[in-house]
């Protein structure tokens, strides 16, 4: 009775060690925007753009038309602005993990709120929406009687190699 005792502890061991190997995600996707024009471009960009309001507005000046020079100044203003907005919302972010017992999205807003999903593998689907020119124009997971929208911030290129890798994660967990 005592063997079977200690044989059954080390059967509930090795079960639990199994299903902790289970959990270990083998998939795990950061999907962030995409912004071409950097920190230092951004700079630049907003230096070169006062640099010729301030000329320009210099010589509207000189001629008496200072309206010109504070609307120009608005120009700069609303630039500034918009592209402070732009890099705000590239702080969103997806972070996606696949593992054999779980599939686990986390969507970061700019602000920083978070929203978790978390999907059975055996028991999803993952959609794919494609246009003949464009490529692939939306991702979702959907089960378990939920949608959930992933990449939409994604350009063409990252969404059609994040869908191949996901796909395979997707039926890799499903298969063992």
């Amino acid at each position: 009775n005592f063997v079977l005792g200690v044989f059954h502890a080390s059967s509930i061991l090795a079960c639990m060690a199994e299903m902790k190997a289970a959990d270990q995600p083998f998939f795990r996707a950061l999907l962030v925007p995409h912004r071409s024009l950097g920190r230092k471009g951004f700079l630049i960009l907003m230096g070169l753009c006062a640099s010729v309001w301030l000329t320009t507005g210099a010589v509207f000046l000189s001629m008496g038309a200072w309206p010109v020079f504070g609307f120009f100044g608005l120009d700069v203003l609303a630039l500034y602005l918009a592209f402070r907005f732009n890099y705000r919302a590239a702080r969103a972010r997806e972070e996606v993990s696949v593992s054999r017992t779980a599939l686990d999205i986390v969507k970061v807003a700019p602000s920083g709120r978070r929203q978790a999903h978390r999907f059975n593998p055996f028991w999803t689907r993952f959609s794919v929406a494609r246009h003949d020119e464009i490529g692939i124009t939306a991702m979702a997971v959907e089960g378990e009687g939920r949608r959930v929208a992933i990449g939409a911030f994604l350009n063409p290129d990252d969404r059609e190699s994040f869908a191949t890798a996901f796909g395979h994660a997707l039926a890799t967990a499903r298969t063992g």
